[in-house]
């Protein structure tokens, strides 16, 4: 609700007109502080509906109000502004963090994620994504009111066995729920050796597809944390073992499109960093919108991370995992 300030008359004020400057600011206070109508401001004062409103429109035109707007929610916008300059992002989206869940957080966080996603999507865009729950929760709260003419590619190669994490699901329902075309990678994730992630790569049908991904003019990406094996990244490799320990020792801090990153944002010397069958971090930084989605506090250090990367043009998460990241960033 606006709270309006009745700004102090100056001495030329007094000077030049004193009894029609004490009228106007008698009309003011009963007009913003009192609560009443012009029409019961005229009926008090004797003085006419006409003039009334002639002497609240002359207090404006002279600057004696000054409206501030407070909303409930003013915290939030303000930590949005501080992730924006914190974090070069063009846009924050921050949501109340309504529970100690992480998953009811993430809903919440994704439903904002999916409004802001269809007012920036046109038709003839393509959309590339990547897999994972925050994704998965964008999809979930994502309700059209309308068709959209686009083509949904994936940006990483798939994962078997795992659906509910797997690109090439995610992308199929973001689609349906879209009425645009899906693009499917038949190509796992993880190749078992750098060799055969090359061979991979130089097939026509995922080259197709990573081809559309570059071409993308929107991404909606979700952020991984690494440092627990309750992490998505744990589930992406379906051959072999994951050593946290050797990940810890690389100097990861986080996980985007299936690469590890350091805390500055650089990819990490990691094995299984060569192969991964996916967009590079660098060629997803140059899709034009970068939207990131992610929630929880294990998530802060993998999106400030990612932050100092640049790699996000926007970015959607809730009130204390934003608080966290800000912490991160300033300190």
């Amino acid at each position: 609700m606006p709270v309006v300030k009745l700004k102090p008359m100056g001495a030329t004020d007094q000077i030049d007109d004193f009894e029609r400057v004490r009228k106007i600011h008698r009309v003011l206070v009963m007009h913003y502080v009192e609560g009443l109508s012009q029409a019961e401001i005229a009926k008090r004062t004797g003085i006419s509906h006409p003039t009334v409103n002639r002497l609240v429109k002359e207090g404006h035109d002279r600057g004696f109000v000054q409206i501030t707007v407070k909303s409930p929610f003013q915290s939030l916008f303000e930590l949005e502004q501080q992730l924006v300059e914190a974090g070069g992002l063009r846009e924050a989206i921050v949501t109340p963090s309504v529970s100690e869940q992480e998953e009811v957080n993430l809903a919440s966080a994704g439903k904002a994620a999916a409004d802001f996603l269809l007012a920036n999507l046109r038709d003839g865009d393509t959309l590339c994504v990547s897999g994972g729950q925050g994704v998965s929760a964008v999809v979930n709260a994502l309700n059209p009111s309308r068709a959209y003419d686009v083509r949904v590619v994936p940006a990483t190669g798939g994962v078997q066995g795992k659906h509910f994490i797997d690109v090439n699901h995610v992308a199929a329902r973001l689609a349906a729920k879209l009425q645009g075309k899906a693009f499917q990678i038949h190509a796992p994730i993880f190749a078992a050796s750098r060799e055969e992630r090359d061979v991979l790569m130089s097939l026509q049908s995922v080259r197709e597809v990573l081809a559309r991904a570059r071409e993308a003019r929107v991404a909606l990406v979700g952020i991984g944390s690494v440092h627990s094996d309750k992490s998505t990244y744990f589930n992406l490799q379906t051959t072999g073992r994951l050593d946290l320990p050797d990940i810890v020792q690389s100097g990861a801090a986080g996980e985007l499109v299936a690469h590890l990153i350091d805390r500055k944002g650089a990819l990490c010397d990691y094995p299984l960093n060569e192969r991964v069958v996916a967009l590079t971090p660098a060629e997803f930084k140059a899709v034009p919108l970068s939207i990131g989605i992610s929630a929880g506090e294990r998530k802060a250090e993998p999106i400030a991370s990612v932050l100092r990367g640049g790699f996000l043009d926007a970015l959607a998460t809730d009130e204390a995992t934003a608080a966290r990241v800000v912490g991160i960033l300033k300190g």
